[in-house]
């Protein structure tokens, strides 16, 4: 059998525009899910295709049998678990919206964004405007971000004030920071059903603990009651964090990662030369 009879020109240009169009589609879905918890259970997902590969291979005939009925059923499964963000792709395809990008944010902005954050703080604590502002990091927050009122404005302390002014349109519920902007207001967030925390805190902590608990956003708390300021991340809370602690921790958990693995070098390399 001669394997090259087909390789003609005409051939060959469409093999190549099949594999570039799967190859973008691809790609385009692992964009798509990247930042959301999808990422997480594919890899789980991966894991079994190993074991499953590793079962075949050894024949290991009791394990292939578990992993065959799991993709067997796992189908379906799939389909519910993926529902969210099969239905955002779809939004998203249909509105034109498959090919945004998510903004970087350099070292200066995240400064910027953390002193403008501090201003605004500083105001509603001294006031006691109760405020709820999640800051969107690896995990994505569209399906909360959709909740609200969609706003993609510059990050400021005077609009962040405006926002959560009492008995304004957009202060009631929670402001989502994506990159430098603020994404949307008035976002509803899952509450925490922890029944290890306070009874003292309210429905904003609540929200604050909920929202780290399903992601890695970090928030920042205004109590209305008492104008304290909190911190909440991987489902715990710092209550009446100081401004110093809350500055040092949101830079360490905001700037970029390249930043900080490009600061440890040249640390070490200085610690290296002395």
């Amino acid at each position: 059998m001669n394997y090259f009879a087909d390789m003609t020109w005409p051939n060959m240009l469409k093999d190549v525009i099949d594999i570039l169009a799967v190859s973008y589609i691809i790609y385009q879905l692992l964009v798509l899910i990247r930042g959301t918890r999808a990422i997480q259970l594919l890899k789980g997902i991966f894991i079994l295709v190993i074991i499953w590969a590793v079962s075949t291979w050894f024949n290991l005939y009791t394990l292939k049998w578990l992993m065959n009925q799991m993709f067997t059923f796992g189908v379906l499964a799939l389909v519910i678990i993926f529902q969210p963000e099969m239905r955002r792709a779809l939004e998203q395809l249909g509105r034109g919206k498959i090919l945004g990008r998510r903004t970087a944010v350099d070292e200066d902005e995240t400064a910027r964004i953390i002193g403008e954050l501090i201003k605004a703080v500083n105001y509603m604590s001294r006031r006691k405007i109760g405020a709820l502002i999640v800051f969107e990091r690896t995990t994505g927050l569209n399906e909360y971000t959709e909740s609200g009122i969609a706003m993609e404005s510059r990050l400021s302390s005077e609009l962040l004030i405006n926002i959560f002014v009492p008995n304004t349109p957009l202060h009631d519920g929670a402001v989502i920071v994506r990159g430098s902007q603020i994404a949307a207001a008035a976002c509803y967030l899952p509450l925490s059903e922890n029944p290890f925390i306070s009874k003292e805190l309210g429905t904003r902590h609540r929200a604050a603990i909920g929202i780290s608990e399903v992601s890695d956003a970090i928030s920042v708390i205004v109590s209305e009651e008492t104008g304290q300021v909190s911190l909440s991340m991987n489902g715990q809370v710092v209550r009446d964090i100081k401004e110093e602690s809350l500055i040092s921790k949101l830079f360490e958990e905001l700037k970029p990662p390249a930043k900080k693995e490009r600061r440890l070098f040249w640390k070490r390399k200085g610690e290296h030369h002395g």
